[in-house]
């Protein structure tokens, strides 16, 4: 079990069908931005993000319209708003609750 944070368009993540960000969308995120690259092993839309990460390896993928990861630390959440306003979306946790500034999620993984 865990928070699991979504870059979506919907209102309410889960119902996208009407809103989804494209995996083109998505790819073209990565393929811009220095900071990413795909991790063909776990998927062709996985991602690993190389910035200044409390985990070894912070990650974000695209499935079904929505870009995903679990327990974003600060930096990957911080990361997350950037990659959402470049796609007109917004950050939402699995319960829909929006966050759309900085301060609104902290949180540093225990070693």
């Amino acid at each position: 079990m865990g928070v699991e944070f979504h870059i979506t368009r919907a209102e309410f993540w889960a119902d996208n069908e009407d809103s989804q960000i494209s995996s083109e969308e998505w790819l073209n995120v990565v393929n811009t931005d220095p900071e990413f690259s795909i991790y063909e092993p776990s998927g062709e839309f996985f991602a690993l993000w190389s910035g200044e990460s409390a985990y070894p390896e912070s990650w974000l993928e695209w499935c079904n319209g929505n870009i995903s990861t679990k327990w974003p630390d600060t930096a990957l959440y911080l990361k997350m708003l950037e990659v959402a306003k470049v796609l007109n979306a917004k950050v939402m946790d699995d319960d829909g609750t929006e966050y759309s500034s900085p301060g609104e999620w902290v949180f540093t993984p225990k070693s």
